[in-house]
């Protein structure tokens, strides 16, 4: 049982049940429901309830004020409401830069199945070393039975990613499956070269020279092949959340569990078949295009190109661009050059894992870096990218820059290769010319090796520090245990003003929740510039996406809680401008926050800003600014405590 789900239970049960809640999010301090019907909600029973600060109503929402522990107590809440919590909250909606969702999407997507992609990337490199030791042939039924299990992942890919990216859309996770399931359907092609039309003379010296298409409702349609495919389904599932949101307005519910499932699939596959899919085929080609031109003027700079870019086209399947130039030369002169530049990339990305394996201090993050190092090793680095560099970004970068070193060292040492066969490290013996029997190339990859995996270790260790604080050292509400208190000795806490403005007694405030100060005891600001200060050394322990609130645990213990306006989280962020984030150690001074006076008044809300020590301890007390007005280099909230020794 977790440590909120009885109050969840409760607070479920008291709103209405699961059947009255239409949508549930949360905000800094308390959770905030869309009741079906709010006459059923209890008020007086769950003011009374212990954990519940108290119950309010505001534009719409019925809100149930919980304090700082609120993300703890909404997770439990979704989970005993059966709500998603990836399509439900206020965040899936927070409006990050398209970078920012990008990562966040590839990232959610992959997250819950990097266990089983790591697996999969250990059989494989497992089964090439079995091969290069010679326990068995790559024709063998033993090498079969190993590569199904192993491939079988990266084979059928989209149907996974269908399943996860559902979950991160809020659609049907079924349906996401199928909608995968769909895509890595074998009789397309089969059917497209038995009764369709070859696509060559229309898209000679593309991609699409070879491929068939066939007419579906008139309109042609490329048979692509997306097995291992990533960004296809998941813009079809993207787009499949729309199409289940719209057609859930207009079918009848009494028939939804079957309509709703065909509309969505017939709809958002037809998409995918005829825009979403050729579409990205269309971008791989332009790249092919696009190598192959670097690639005549320079060949070391391709060199450097692949190594760099390798690894961002392996994410968005576009990587399939250069392979059939490789293809081509391998079946003209016997052997090739194009991918030698990108052979080092998976050594980078592996290396600088290693490295934050040192640095991390997310403990769940770290237990996944030994098994990714593993795969990496093997030549799978999906675990490693899309679970631990791609949501830190900088060592992701890193590891291009290490996979670009690389890169440069290989071709410039005019460096072949004679087979498309190992993965990893087991790749070196496509370096090595069986006709000949000459080795040089297996040597020149090691150096390679060497040089990649050394640039992206040294500059993830050296130059990238994990600055998120662990979950377990921000995000409780406990004071430290107290420790002997020695009689006498008083320690006198300056907290200073985090923004300029006049004074407002906590009590003179409307909303509840502040007034009545069981949030926290403190004072509150009307706010005469748009800037908000740290008002002590620290770290940011909360800020919540919508950038109206923040928490700060300062050095010398004291929990504050900083809250611009009055149910300005509405706002979903406009109007204001974080110049911090979450996890970042700040200095006493510093600009955290800077906010739109004008247009959040425009909007109708308050700026009225409350500044709350969270955290008082049972014998502090507290000596509050006296003046009317108050500026940032003020001592806003003053705190005298005994001195404690051990």
């Amino acid at each position: 049982m977790g440590k909120y789900e009885e109050l969840a239970k409760k607070i479920v049960k008291e709103v209405g049940g699961k059947e009255n809640i239409a949508s549930l999010t949360h905000c800094i301090t308390r959770l905030r429901f869309q009741l079906k019907d709010e006459s059923k909600a209890q008020d007086e029973v769950l003011k009374k309830m212990e954990g519940v600060v108290t119950v309010m109503k505001s534009g719409g929402q019925y809100q149930v004020v919980i304090g700082n522990h609120v993300p703890a107590v909404y997770e439990e809440v979704c989970q005993v409401a059966g709500i998603s919590t990836e399509g439900e909250s206020e965040e899936s909606t927070y409006k990050k830069s398209t970078f920012d969702r990008l990562i966040d999407i590839i990232s959610g997507c992959f997250q819950p199945f990097l266990g089983v992609l790591s697996a999969g990337g250990i059989l494989k490199g497992l089964n090439a070393l079995l091969v290069f030791l010679g326990v068995y042939s790559a024709g063998s039924g033993s090498y079969a039975m190993l590569n199904a299990i192993g491939d079988s992942v990266f084979q059928f890919m989209p149907v996974i990613i269908g399943f996860t990216a559902a979950a991160k859309f809020n659609v049907n996770k079924l349906t996401g499956m199928a909608l995968g399931a769909a895509l890595c359907y074998p009789g397309i092609q089969l059917s497209a070269m038995q009764g369709g039309e070859p696509m060559g003379v229309l898209f000679q010296g593309t991609i699409f020279h070879s491929a068939y298409y066939l007419k579906a409702f008139g309109i042609p349609w490329v048979a692509n092949n997306y097995l291992s495919s990533v960004i296809p389904i998941i813009i079809v599932v993207w787009f499949a959340g729309y199409v289940q949101k719209a057609a859930k307005k207009v079918i009848p519910e009494m028939i939804q569990n079957f309509f709703v499932p065909f509309t969505v699939m017939l709809v958002s596959m037809t998409a995918g078949f005829l825009l979403i899919g050729p579409v990205v085929s269309i971008a791989t080609s332009l790249l092919s295009t696009g190598f192959s031109a670097v690639f005549a003027a320079s060949p070391i700079l391709f060199g450097i190109l692949m190594g760099f870019v390798w690894q961002v086209l392996v994410i968005f399947g576009l990587h399939w661009a250069v392979i059939p130039m490789a293809i081509i030369q391998l079946s003209e002169l016997g052997y090739s050059n194009v991918l030698s530049g990108s052979f080092g990339a998976s050594f980078a990305q592996t290396a600088c894992v290693l490295a934050m394996y040192f640095k991390l201090k997310d403990k769940k993050m770290k237990s996944l870096c030994i098994p990714a190092v593993v795969s990496g090793i093997c030549g799978v680095t999906e675990p490693a990218i899309y679970g631990i560099t791609l949501p830190k970004k900088l060592p992701f970068i890193f590891s291009m820059i290490g996979g670009a070193a690389g890169g440069a060292v290989i071709t410039a040492m005019n460096t072949n290769s004679y087979t498309m066969g190992g993965l990893g490290i087991f790749g070196v013996v496509n370096f090595i010319n069986n006709e000949t029997g000459d080795a040089s190339g297996m040597f020149h990859s090691f150096i390679c090796i060497i040089v990649s995996s050394l640039v992206g270790f040294l500059l993830t260790f050296f130059f990238w520090n994990d600055e998120e604080t662990p979950v377990e050292e921000h995000m409780g509400t406990d004071a430290p245990a107290e420790k002997q208190e020695v009689p006498g000795e008083v320690l006198s806490i300056e907290i200073l003003s985090p923004v300029e403005g006049d004074i407002i007694p906590l009590e003179n405030l409307e909303d509840a929740a502040f007034s009545s100060g069981t949030l926290g005891k403190g004072i509150a600001v009307e706010p005469s510039k748009g800037v908000v200060v740290s008002p002590a050394d620290g770290v940011i322990s909360a800020f919540f996406h919508t950038k109206h609130a923040l928490g700060i645990k300062a050095d010398n213990g004291l929990e504050i809680l900083i809250h611009v306006g009055m149910d300005t989280t509405r706002l979903e962020g406009e109007g204001f401008t974080a110049k911090a984030e979450q996890g970042q150690k700040v200095k006493k001074g510093q600009v955290l926050l800077e906010f739109d006076m004008d247009f959040i008044h425009s909007k109708g809300y308050s700026l009225t800003t409350p500044v709350l020590i969270t955290n008082l301890g049972e014998h502090d007390s507290m000596i509050l600014w006296k003046e009317r007005k108050v500026t940032t280099e003020d001592c806003l909230i003053g705190i005298e405590r005994a001195v404690t020794r051990q």
